[in-house]
């Protein structure tokens, strides 16, 4: 890699962008007021010392950044850099710079996946926007996730498995024509050479499930022949080979000698399970009424009235990852950017006692989000835990009714958490008129509970006491801006799906997303555009 140019922009651009754009425009607007955003020597390990003189990576990350905030496809984003003066303005080129083949763009995300190049873009903009007094992180801050849909198209049950097996039957075509040949049935060529429809299928289930059958026996002698002693090892290593394997051990097994489908309860969870060949690393998940495979992103924002709300971490995740274990990751990932927050509003899904005790002894960050009522409060019960008196000191528990615990020990729970395991004597339960009120079992003859830890349990009592108060409930209407972050990545930059295949080419999407909303929030608070009217928070339903 060659640094090229001297950063100034060329008169002849500049006499051009000022004729054309007297109002100026999103990319000549950054470029006045922000300067040069990325600098050759910012990417300068990602390329070789010898070879090729590459285009220039700072001006690359750039135009990978423009692209996401006007939702342009490659061939359109090089498009841009050829004809577009306001383009040419912003990244400093001569008026007749004929630019680069859209390809480029391609090589340059590949660059930047083997380096975690997007964290560097994103924080190379909140580097220039801290310099110039528009980041502001030592107040608030919002966190929220939504789901993204994986590139590859949906696929169901039966098109999961016959294109699982058409495309390992297609890359061995290619890599060992003469062993396929060898091994392959007659009809595989008829069966498995066009992509697999659902409208091919047959109607009926009975038709369905013999289709089934059959993909599963041809997708088990491939495998049986793959692992003989005889075939190439190599074989075996090929992607999609493996994939065909894990989704036949999770789909099919064997009974009586045959292959059978699993039932769905005799299935890997979730989180384990294959959804797409094309895209091993997405997941399946559901969100109330939500289904999709893919992935997860969690944005987070600074939210204060008097400077441009800037995201200043993203986070992508499988789809079947929980809310509740990001909190510490991206307190960390803050920290590591110097933005943590005083005080970080999320929704219900992220604040567990433990996250909130590690926010605030950790990073100092009060954590602040509404905490579920206990499951004994929901169901109108009165003897709830909450209803019990804790002697931490003296470690003892005592009933609504005056019965002290008998004994008090210090466990884990079936998620290997520390907890304090509490009992009753049943001497003093069984003759008790609100046994049957007070535990779960009809057969039980004393009262047993799990306990968190001291400060955890008081963190959730104090916030459950809070969160009932009209002052929290109007403070945490902050956090309800962040759904507007969420609507604007996903209209101005595709965030809803994932333009690429795979975990780490979706979260660099995501993080070049970050950096576009920030440039044009910048520009919005140059040019004193209105922000849109925010509206109530509709977790807060989860506070009654």
């Amino acid at each position: 890699m060659q640094s090229k140019g001297s950063g100034e922009i060329p008169a002849e651009t500049v006499r051009v962008a000022r004729a054309a754009f007297p109002k100026g425009s999103l990319a000549i607007r950054v470029r006045d007021e922000l300067g040069p955003l990325f600098t050759d020597v910012e990417f300068a390990d990602l390329f070789p010392v010898r070879g090729k003189p590459a285009w220039s990576p700072g001006r690359l990350a750039l135009v990978l950044v423009l692209q996401f905030t006007e939702g342009l496809t490659d061939r359109q984003a090089a498009e841009a850099v050829r004809a577009r003066i306001d383009f040419k303005y912003a990244l400093g080129l001569q008026f007749g710079d004929p630019g680069f083949d859209f390809t480029v763009l391609t090589e340059f995300r590949d660059r930047l996946l083997e380096a975690d190049g997007g964290r560097r873009v994103l924080d190379g903009i909140l580097a220039v926007a801290r310099e110039k007094g528009l980041l502001k992180t030592a107040g608030r801050a919002r966190t929220d996730s939504t789901h993204v849909l994986t590139a590859a198209r949906n696929l169901n049950a039966l098109d999961m498995v016959a294109e699982t097996l058409r495309t390992a039957l297609n890359m061995l075509a290619q890599v060992a024509p003469d062993w396929l040949r060898e091994i392959a049935e007659p009809d595989w060529f008829d069966h498995y050479a066009t992509r697999a429809e659902n409208s091919r299928f047959p109607k009926t289930q009975a038709q369905r499930d013999e289709v089934r059958l059959r993909i599963a026996r041809d997708g088990t002698r491939l495998l049986t022949a793959l692992w003989l002693p005889t075939s190439p090892e190599e074989l075996r290593a090929l992607e999609s080979v493996e994939v065909l394997r894990q989704v036949w051990v999770q789909q099919f097994h064997r009974v009586e000698g045959d292959v059978a489908y699993r039932s769905p309860q005799d299935r890997p969870p979730g989180a384990m399970r294959l959804v797409n060949p094309y895209d091993p690393e997405a997941r399946g998940s559901i969100k109330r009424d939500t289904v999709w495979h893919g992935y997860k992103v969690h944005l987070t924002e600074t939210c204060e009235a008097d400077a441009p709300n800037l995201i200043t971490n993203v986070a992508t995740t499988v789809s079947t990852t929980q809310d509740q274990v990001m909190s510490r990751s991206i307190h960390a990932e803050l920290a590591a950017r110097d933005c943590l927050p005083a005080e970080h509003w999320v929704d219900a899904g992220y604040p567990t006692a433990s996250q909130v005790v590690a926010a605030r002894l950790d990073h100092g960050v009060a954590l602040l989000g509404p905490m579920v009522a206990s499951t004994a409060a929901r169901a109108g019960t009165p003897f709830g835990q909450d209803a019990f008196t804790i002697d931490w000191d003296h470690q003892q528990v005592t009933c609504p009714n005056g019965a002290t615990s008998a004994q008090w020990h210090q466990r884990q729970s079936q998620h290997g958490l520390p907890v304090i395991r509490v009992r009753f004597a049943s001497v003093d339960c069984r003759p008790c008129p609100d046994l049957s009120k007070c535990v779960n079992s009809p057969k039980a003859e004393s009262r047993n509970m799990n306990l968190r830890l001291r400060d955890e349990h008081e963190v959730v009592r104090r916030v459950r006491t809070e969160q009932q108060t009209d002052a929290w409930k109007d403070r945490y209407k902050i956090r309800a801006g962040v759904e507007g972050t969420i609507s604007q990545g996903v209209g101005r930059c595709g965030l809803r799906r994932s333009r690429y295949r795979g975990l780490a080419k979706t979260s660099l999407q995501h993080q070049l997303t970050g950096a576009a909303i920030n440039l044009a929030r910048i520009d919005a608070h140059l040019t004193q555009t209105p922000r849109a009217i925010q509206r109530a928070d509709k977790e807060m339903r989860h506070l009654r």
